[in-house]
């Protein structure tokens, strides 16, 4: 399989506030790679609605290692295999643009690419602006914070002014955060990693991120941060692709090809590969 990657600057689209804030109430540079599919799905490309018959263009954020990351210039990760398994049974090539995360849904509305895939949560805010297509990928949301430097063992230390949780600006996880600690300042960044960084430094006192990015942050920078220990996680969900709205040929295809993904351990084959040893179990209604 020929894979392509090149880089180009991206310039959001404006959107009112109005529709920024709808957005910012829910989740979770450029540069696009293309690889050539052999085998054939069961409808012909251009009966599913893409943009261009024979390309399924995918926005992505590849920021989230191992799930989805540039390894040099090559998109690699979970979210990277099961596109190219997808592109492979629908017999079309795959071209992925990179772009930031807030960019994902306005490029989708204004038909930048076909779907978007860096599991979304489906909320209601982001079902009245695209559509979804079943989980595939679970995620547990946990909060992070140094080691030794915890205001307590239970959620309510950190519901307290003065207290800031920081996140992914316009994820799920920003909005759990203002769900789960309404007393305390929620301060969202761009940027993953940034973070992170503003809790392993001391400047914000937590982070509500999902349990394997907060994974691949300790290996990388050992004793910084540390899940706290709670009986259970903030929440427990499965990210979704995003597709232009209406276009329900294609979330029938997404559909089907996840559920075969499912049922013939494909999505575990790959989740144990690049997430972690164990998947939690997926949704039934295949």
């Amino acid at each position: 399989m020929n894979t392509r990657f090149s880089r180009k600057a991206l310039r959001l689209p404006v959107i009112t506030a109005l529709a920024a804030a709808a957005l910012v109430l829910s989740a979770c540079g450029g540069g696009n790679a293309g690889a050539d599919a052999d085998s054939g799905g069961e409808a012909p490309a251009d009966d599913i609605g893409l943009m261009t018959p024979g390309t399924l263009v995918v926005g992505m954020n590849l920021q989230y290692k191992p799930q989805m990351f540039l390894e040099g210039d090559t998109p690699s990760g979970y979210d990277v295999d099961l596109l190219n398994a997808l592109a492979d049974e629908l017999g079309v090539e795959l071209d992925i643009q990179n772009l930031d995360f807030n960019g994902l849904i306005p490029g989708l509305q204004s038909r930048q690419f076909d779907m978007v895939s860096v599991g979304l949560g489906a909320t209601d805010e982001r079902k009245e602006v695209i559509d979804f297509s079943r989980g595939y990928v679970p995620y547990a949301t946990i909060l992070g914070v140094q080691p030794g430097e915890e205001l307590g063992s239970t959620l309510e230390d950190y519901n307290q002014e003065g207290v800031v949780i920081t996140a992914l600006q316009g994820s799920t996880g920003e909005q759990l955060v203002r769900d789960t600690f309404p007393n305390a300042t929620v301060a969202g960044f761009p940027d993953q990693n940034a973070a992170l960084l503003e809790v392993a430094t001391g400047r914000a006192d937590a982070v509500v991120v999902e349990d394997y990015i907060l994974a691949e942050f300790d290996r990388s920078n050992p004793d910084q941060l540390t899940a706290l220990d709670l009986d259970e996680p903030l929440s427990l969900y499965y990210g979704a692709w995003g597709v232009q709205k209406d276009n329900g040929a294609l979330v029938d295809q997404l559909d089907a090809f996840l559920c075969q993904a499912q049922e013939d351990g494909t999505l575990e084959e790959l989740y144990t590969k690049w997430m972690a040893p164990t998947m939690p179990e997926m949704p039934g209604g295949c």
